[in-house]
């Protein structure tokens, strides 16, 4: 250690500043006593309500019930429009794939229906230009006919009547896949008026059983009330009975 000096405390301050504390001290607790709060003072009134002990116990019952009823009615409430949201999202989601698989067998019949005219017309076409190139080796008649045509004549007859019979059996033929198309359209309508009818009686019958179950409640209710006002008549036989009590 190495060297050091050493101060001789000043106990003139020290005194002093003993005396400051001990002052600011006094003065605290004088200060504390001076400004301690007061008695409390209170008016007297009569506490209480203006009904027996007995009314009240019977309304706090009778308010019990109808909670748990009212809990119980929510409860069930809930449950059935989870039940009703869950089975509308499910028949929703089968209308849109239906409408989708609809849709998809319609555009499928339409491209078969292209490639068949498609087909009709390249065959069309083909045998037109197979008769064209057998009638360029026959001769040409004038306006006036023949008495007693030939053999070409009757190869030009039968390749017109060819063309003719290809032609109203692609004619028939479109007119067979018209009509189909049309009962196929007139069937999809009759679906869709017998699924909107069903979703109404649905919802109709789902009406039905709110309303009955809020009726079975409200007898259920009307029931306990009155076993209750029977049991106050009972137990207060002194008390002067007013009916509609709830």
């Amino acid at each position: 250690v190495g060297p050091y000096v050493m101060v001789t405390p000043n106990e003139t301050r020290r005194k002093q500043l003993q005396q400051i504390a001990k002052k600011e001290l006094d003065d605290l607790e004088r200060w504390k006593k001076e400004h301690r709060p007061g008695p409390v003072t209170l008016v007297p009134q009569r506490l209480g309500g203006n009904k027996s002990e007995a009314q009240v116990r019977q309304n706090q019952q009778t308010i019990l019930m109808q909670s748990k009823y009212q809990k119980k009615h929510k409860r069930e409430e809930y449950v059935k429009a989870k039940k009703a949201a869950e089975e509308a999202e499910i028949l929703k989601n089968k209308a849109i794939q239906r409408e989708k698989a609809e849709r998809l067998e319609v555009r499928r019949r339409q491209e078969e229906m292209q490639r068949r005219e498609m087909f009709f017309e390249d065959q069309t076409y083909k045998t037109d230009e197979l008769l064209n190139r057998l009638d360029m080796g026959l001769p040409k008649s004038d306006s006036c006919q023949i008495a007693n045509p030939g053999p070409e004549a009757t190869a030009w007859k039968r390749s017109h009547a060819y063309k003719q019979a290809l032609r109203e059996d692609e004619n028939r033929r479109l007119e067979e896949m018209k009509q189909e198309q049309r009962r196929k359209a007139e069937l999809m309508e009759f679906k869709q008026k017998q699924e909107e009818e069903t979703r109404t009686r649905a919802h109709q019958k789902e009406q039905r059983s709110c309303l009955q179950s809020l009726f079975i409640f409200y007898c259920t209710l009307r029931v306990n009330n009155a076993f209750l006002d029977r049991l106050q008549n009972k137990t207060q036989p002194n008390n002067i009975y007013q009916p509609g009590y709830t």
